[in-house]
């Protein structure tokens, strides 16, 4: 689960790590009204406006209707205007940015709607630096990374220059060790009190992430300050979803809307989807023959539109919502149902796909191979209902057949 930036830093605020004054907004209004008190109670003139998506890259992004407006932008009308100026200022950005779709590099060319908008206090940087907090499953324990590189997205400084990573795997055991903090510090070029801050903000930050089950905390750029501060400008938070029962503070700040409503939908049936950028949509029981099955269409050639598992003990209802899911993707080609009835039985299978079909219809071609428990009876009722459809006799015949189809 992800949370937006604003969230992510209220968590860290209260587990003492530095970051910079700021007020949501959901309103033109409200936004305006967050420029007087920051000003103020900072002493620095500058504000700056940030879209809060569940995407990163917003700094970068241009938004579909004002493409001369990006995701995030610095106010510095308050230095010579006064906060008057300013207020206008954010009042014109914030009348743009809210409701209107923001294109990024994670997003895609479909871009999100910006709902919230973050207003923040300026800050005097000095040095941009990138830090973030991973599980490696792997391995089983939270990794730091950091780098000089602040202000880059990380996949970039991967690629063209990865010996500017620095990684320290953490001991489940014994946590962040001080003489790591120390040498994380030393190699990030921290000097005086920003390597003393620097030290206590990488044993809060490490500690946070124990504490709240985290896959991921990211903070690019992390900045220090020209008086020698450590802060997390940036924040980004994703969490274990397994683990949030322990976490009902954290479940509260999932926002839905930022999310799939295909997934969400599966997520109400007890159904595991991920949607997929292929166009032949799978239907399978199992993770392990899911994971199988998008295989075998990508080795034929194909592309899989999601990937779907019913679970082994699925019934009627969840594969008729199942074949709903599937058929409202509209890059969705055709449709290849992969089942090998164990616990799960063919009949229940075909049965969900007759009842969803009668709903739905069926506009795109079908591939359904069957294998297992009650088998010739799923057939059977396959044959007798009338389905244009297309039987398969093993998974790789039917990853052939659907592509077929499909072209």
């Amino acid at each position: 689960m992800k949370i937006h930036e604003y969230q992510a830093k209220a968590l860290m605020a209260d587990r003492g790590i530095a970051v910079p004054m700021g007020r949501v907004a959901i309103t033109v209004d409200e936004a305006v009204a967050a420029v007087r008190p920051l000003i103020e109670e900072s002493g620095n003139p500058v504000v700056v406006v940030k879209s809060q998506i569940h995407a990163g890259g917003r700094g970068k992004g241009r938004f579909k209707e004002y493409p001369d407006v990006g995701g995030v932008n610095v106010v510095t009308d308050g230095i010579e205007g006064g906060i008057g100026a300013a207020e206008e200022r954010v009042r014109e950005l914030a009348s743009r940015m809210l409701g209107s779709t923001l294109v990024t590099i994670q997003t895609g060319e479909e871009g999100k709607q910006v709902n919230r908008l973050y207003i923040e206090q300026g800050i005097d940087i000095a040095t941009e630096l990138y830090l973030s907090v991973l599980l490696d499953r792997g391995t089983s324990r939270n990794i730091v990374m950091a780098s000089t590189e602040g202000g880059t997205e990380i996949e970039v400084v991967a690629e063209e220059t990865p010996d500017k990573i620095l990684k320290e795997e953490i001991d489940p055991a014994f946590g962040l060790l001080p003489f790591q903090a120390r040498h994380i510090a030393y190699s990030l070029g921290l000097e005086g009190d920003a390597f003393k801050n620097g030290v206590r903000f990488l044993d809060a930050l490490t500690k946070a992430a124990v504490e709240l089950d985290t896959d991921l905390v990211e903070i690019n750029p992390l900045v220090v300050t020209t008086d020698g501060a450590v802060m997390a400008l940036d924040g980004k938070m994703a969490f274990e979803a397994n683990a949030l029962y322990r976490h009902p503070n954290v479940a509260e700040l999932r926002d839905v809307s930022e999310e799939d409503a295909a997934e969400l939908e599966a997520k109400e049936h007890d159904l595991s989807f991920i949607k997929l950028d292929g166009d032949i949509g799978c239907m399978v029981n199992g993770a392990g023959l899911a994971m199988a099955t998008m295989d075998i269409i990508k080795t034929v050639g194909g592309e899989p539109a999601n990937f779907l598992d019913v679970g082994g003990g699925a019934e009627k209802d969840q594969i008729a919502a199942a074949f709903k899911i599937i058929t409202k993707d509209p890059n969705v080609k055709g449709i290849f149902v992969n089942i090998f009835g164990g616990i799960m039985r063919c009949d229940i299978i075909a049965e969900g796909v007759i009842a969803a079909v009668e709903e739905v219809g069926l506009s795109v071609p079908l591939v359904v191979r069957l294998e297992g428990t009650n088998v010739e009876l799923g057939k059977q009722m396959l044959d007798e209902s009338g389905l244009d459809l297309v039987s398969a006799t093993d998974m790789k015949d039917g990853a052939q057949k659907i592509l077929e189809l499909t072209k």
